[in-house]
Order: structure tokens, then sequence, then C-alpha cells
């Protein structure tokens, strides 16, 4: 059989699927691509052609900026949380101790949950009123009265990225603990025989193997993170005062709650670029890490 037919037949097994993607995947996004060039409303009239206001009012808006800084915090600081408490669980669970296969278990469940559950799961402990994590803080005397830590704007982030690192973190356990299994058990003995404590053990004997799949971990929970929009709506819709307020909600406020349907997707299309960057540049990192490691 010539290998052009080969390929031919290659072809035709694939173009239900390329069909399905165009159609799902294509032509939505031309479509977004030709609306961010007018000022349609999200009921009415198609709009008018207006250029590249739409993206040049977008990229010069406060909101656009404060936004973009907001979720560039939320996605550093969680993913950083995420990536050392997920080594850290896979490290424990990797050692030899009763109701280890229970507490692996036990520790997908955040993972498991779904984002609404989570979230309304959070906004319940840091319910200002009868919020289990006011009585315990209360109760240690670490805070004389109820805080709204949802409510205040000095409090409200870092309380979405706890909650999101809650949730989040078992799949970098779960992603590292894969990974422990294939160091071999004899180098972390002649180490240990050699006198390496266990930094340097876990430096030049372990880190290697957890360096590829906890690249790929990296990038998964960073794009993730910088897109993230279910938890943050359930639990705060952006507030308060917009400090929560990141890239994804203000395309839903500015595509559906202002009806604004062409800068919405002007400014849903430089979302996309934005995450597109993101895993190209991740993508050549997680390239360079295999190469080194092999």
């Amino acid at each position: 059989m010539s290998g052009s037919w080969l390929t031919t037949r290659a072809w035709l097994l694939m173009l239900p699927l390329l069909v399905v993607m165009v159609a799902v995947i294509g032509w939505p996004l031309v479509d977004t691509v030709g609306l961010s060039f007018t000022d349609a409303k999200l009921v009415g009239t198609a709009g008018n052609f207006v250029g590249f206001d739409n993206y040049a009012k977008m990229l010069s808006s406060s909101n656009f900026r404060n936004t973009l800084e907001t979720t560039a915090i939320f996605a550093v600081v969680s993913v950083a949380a995420e990536m050392v408490l997920g080594v850290a669980a896979a490290l424990l669970l990797n050692q030899q101790f009763h109701g280890r296969a229970a507490l692996r278990a036990l520790m997908i469940l955040p993972w498991a949950l779904p984002t609404v559950v989570n979230a309304t799961l959070w906004r319940l402990i840091y319910n200002p009123e009868y919020g289990a994590l006011n009585a315990a803080l209360t109760q240690l005397g670490l805070i004389d009265a109820y805080r709204s830590w949802l409510g205040e704007p000095g409090t409200a982030l870092a309380a979405l990225i706890v909650a999101d690192c809650w949730k989040n973190f078992p799949l970098v356990a779960l992603i590292a603990l894969a990974a422990l299994q294939a160091v071999p058990r004899d180098m972390t003995a002649a180490a240990l025989v050699d006198g390496a404590g266990p930094w340097a053990r876990f430096r030049f004997v372990v880190l290697p193997y957890l360096a590829g799949p906890l690249m790929v971990a990296l990038v998964l929970r960073t794009i993730e993170a910088f897109k993230v929009f279910d938890i943050i709506w359930v639990m705060t819709r952006g507030g308060p005062a917009n400090t929560t307020r990141t890239l994804s909600i203000l395309v839903y406020q500015e595509a559906f709650s202002f009806q604004r349907a062409g800068s919405g997707a002007s400014l849903a299309l430089i979302v996309t670029l934005l995450i597109t960057v993101l895993a190209v540049a991740y993508a050549g990192l997680v390239r360079k890490t295999a190469g080194s490691a092999g």
C-alpha cells in the first residue's frame, strides 16, 4: 500500500472530526472576530463597522488594566501555592504509613467536587454571620469580631485564592505522586547512605523526575487560573468594588450585563490571545524541560 494512499485514508478518517471542529470552534471564532469590529448590541441591530476602535478602547481602559492586574495576581499566587502544596502532599503520601490509601482517596475529593459546590461551600465558611472561619478564629482569640471576608476589598481576593487552592492542589499532588513512583528506590537509598539530607535528596534525586510532570501541571493550572470565572462569579461576582473581577468576568459583564456585544467580542479575543501566548511560552518550556531531561 502506497504512502500517498495511507495519507489520504488518514485524512478521510479525520474528516468527520475536522467538520465538527470547524462547526463548533471555527465558525464561532470567525463570527466573533467579525463581531469585534462592530458596535453591535447583544439585542437589536447588527451594528456598524468601527474598525479597531473596540480594541483601542479596551486596551486603553483603566478597567482592563486593573482587571488584568487582578487576574495576574490571582493566577500567580494561586498556582504557586498549589504547586508547593501539591508537591508537599505528594511527598507525604509517597511515604509508607497506615491509612495511606484512604488518605490518597480523600485527597481527590476537593478536586472531584464541582466548582459551584466548592464555591458555595467556601461562601458558607466565609459567611460573616455564621461562618466556620469566623467562629474558629474568634474562639482562638485571633479576632475579636466576626468579619465579612468576601465583603472587604482587603481580604476578598485572598479568600478566593484559598478556595481555589483547596479545589485544585490535589491535581498537582496526583501528577507529582505519579511521577514519584518512577524515582528508583536504590538511588534514594544510596543518597541516604552517602549522608545526603532531606533537602539534598529532594533536590538532586527526586526533583529531576518531577520537573517534566510539574511543568505540565504548571501549564494546565496557569491557563485555567488565568481564565477563571465560575468560582469567583459564585462567591463574589467580581466584588467588592471590582477588587476580585477577572478578565473572564469582565468579558461576561461587557457582553451580557452591559449588552455591548461588539466590545465584549473584542475583549474575549484579547483574552484568547493572552492565553495563547501563555500556552505557547509554556509549551516551549515543556519541550526544553523534556529535552534537558532526555
